[in-house]
């Protein structure tokens, strides 16, 4: 059989898929398996040596027609489609495959949970979900990213650089998009000046952090902004005591790593979107993430004090 695996993005949203990805394959061990995604995340697919990666635009109707062409063209068996949004409920219909599993219990999908989801769990809990639809075991709760030996060469030559070693060092993500500033938590300069005599600091991120990590690196701590992919990252995650992060990509990048990654969350709700395996470290200034209470209202990040993060590291004896 040929089968056909959709997940386009966010990069958060990809990582948190892997390990359902790796269950789907598993369980289709003896068919021909293709991802289809976009092309900003073929490189994250690269490791899933029994599958063939796609990649194709999303944006614009040229582009859809290509994909649709593509797919209908390739006669899929069956068609596991973790992004379950307008776009790619399309493919599915015009796909020409017969057997869909998606999230929506309506058409095009013959495969779904059985309830509609309204939020009430973690992204990962419900691709487990819609795996489980299709007689799929679940898959554990840890992304599935591994690293090459010449990336973990490429961080032990830069920590050796800086006189970094394992667990001498917490990892810092400040920033977010601009479009989502509300995001930023704005304590972290002053909780990395209360921790940089015993730990050495490490602000990572990408262009949009360009600025920020500068004005808070000339304070304490080292720049390390775009110098690590996401391989990278995962790899450097490895060696560091914690990581403080935003509700960010570098959150769910970490979480691969193994180690206590404490996401701050203010106007996003950490119970759909914490890292994976990390919601005992989630710092809320909502706190409402009780497996209970469905309800969740955007609270000012600001109100997560200086102090609240600092006990919460004392008590797993970080700091």
């Amino acid at each position: 059989m040929k089968i056909l695996i959709i997940k386009l993005g966010a990069l958060g949203d990809v990582i948190i898929s892997t390990s359902i990805i790796n269950q789907i394959i598993k369980h289709h061990k003896d068919d021909e398996i293709f991802v289809l995604t976009t092309p900003a995340f073929t490189d994250l697919f690269a490791h899933f040596k029994k599958a063939k990666v796609c990649a194709f635009d999303r944006k614009g109707l040229f582009n859809a027609i290509r994909t649709i062409r593509w797919i209908r063209k390739q006669r899929f068996s069956c068609i596991y489609d973790l992004q379950s949004n307008d776009r790619t409920s399309l493919y599915c219909a015009l796909s020409g495959s017969s057997d869909r599993a998606g999230n929506h219990p309506r058409y095009p999908y013959t495969k779904y949970p059985a309830k509609t989801y309204h939020g009430e769990c973690h992204s990962f809990e419900r691709l487990n979900q819609i795996i489980k639809s299709a007689n799929i075991a679940p898959a554990e709760p840890l992304p599935y990213l591994p690293v090459s030996a010449p990336v973990r060469n490429k961080v032990s030559i830069w920590m050796r650089s800086h006189k970094l070693t394992k667990n001498s060092f917490a990892i810092f993500h400040a920033g977010s998009s601009p479009s989502h500033t509300k995001k930023r938590w704005p304590y972290f300069q002053e909780l990395a000046l209360k921790i940089h005599k015993t730990l050495d600091i490490i602000w990572v991120g990408a262009n949009d952090d360009v600025e920020l990590n500068i004005e808070l690196s000339n304070t304490v701590g080292i720049n390390a902004t775009n110098y690590f992919d996401i391989h990278g990252l995962v790899e450097l995650g490895k060696h560091a005591r914690f990581a403080v992060t935003n509700d960010s990509a570098p959150m769910h990048i970490l979480s691969c790593s193994q180690i206590p990654i404490f996401g701050l969350f203010g106007p996003t709700y950490p119970r759909r979107t914490h890292a994976l395996g990390q919601l005992n470290n989630v710092i809320s200034a909502n706190k409402i993430i009780a497996k209970d209470d469905f309800t969740f209202k955007p609270a000012d990040i600001s109100k997560i004090s200086l102090d609240i993060v600092l006990t919460k590291l004392a008590e797993q004896k970080l700091i």
